[in-house]
């Protein structure tokens, strides 16, 4: 049985683009989520998605340019850590250009650049316990609560795994997650947590929400064994 009222998307599967065509359909062939594209292949529209975050935290820190943004991780680390949005700025950049896939349907080409999530593993040092990485959004998803996903830990030291703060080659935007989005090309669009506040490295993720791994696959009838 599944727990809680995992609820299956009534919403409309696909939203057309008010650019057309523009927007890719995924997934396309030869397409691959790991692939690294080119400038050209820049999609020149995508498409945002999720509810944006609308608490007054968010709001005072977004008045100031995020300078008082704090990314807080901890959990089953030895070392936690917070950074500055100025502190994640000074760590190696990584840059990728990768293909984005929805599971309405859709996907997109964005140029993302941010700090690998194996620098931040470095620094925090994961206790040999910690199997899932958790993901706390500033936003609460459509049917109330806060908004979360997991990720496998070993995906967490993949070379396209990364923590995003530019989006072809500009700072985010609110609508796409700004300050912080996740990157983990090995999952589907709707894990790639926008607006990200905090991160929690975990042994099990049975205490979080309905038990399931994530908000959307709380309230949907998906679950966290659903990658690309």
């Amino acid at each position: 049985m599944i727990r809680g009222q995992r609820r299956a998307d009534r919403r409309n599967a696909s939203h057309p683009s008010p650019l057309g065509d523009t927007v890719h359909r995924a997934p396309t062939p030869g397409s691959d989520p790991r692939h690294n594209y080119r400038e050209k292949d820049i999609s020149p529209y995508f498409w945002p998605n999720g509810k944006l975050p609308d608490s007054q935290l968010y709001r005072d820190l977004q008045a100031n340019n995020f300078a008082d943004y704090r990314l807080r991780v901890d959990g089953l680390v030895r070392k936690p850590t917070e950074y500055t949005m100025a502190q994640l700025r000074a760590m190696p950049k990584r840059t990728q250009i990768t293909q984005h896939y929805c599971i309405q349907g859709w996907s997109a080409v964005a140029k993302w650049g941010g700090v690998a999530m194996s620098d931040v593993l470095r620094d925090v040092e994961p206790d040999s316990k910690a199997r899932w990485v958790v993901f706390y959004s500033f936003s609460n998803g459509p049917d109330g609560g806060r908004y979360y996903d997991c990720h496998k830990i070993e995906h967490m030291s993949r070379e396209l795994t990364i923590l995003a703060y530019d989006m072809n080659d500009e700072p985010l935007l609110e609508s796409h997650g700004a300050p912080l989005r996740l990157r983990n090309e090995d999952e589907l669009g709707f894990k790639q947590v926008q607006w990200i506040q905090a991160i929690e490295f975990v042994e099990s993720f049975d205490h979080l929400g309905e038990g399931q791994g994530g908000y959307n696959e709380d309230h949907e009838f998906f679950g966290y064994r659903m990658p690309i």
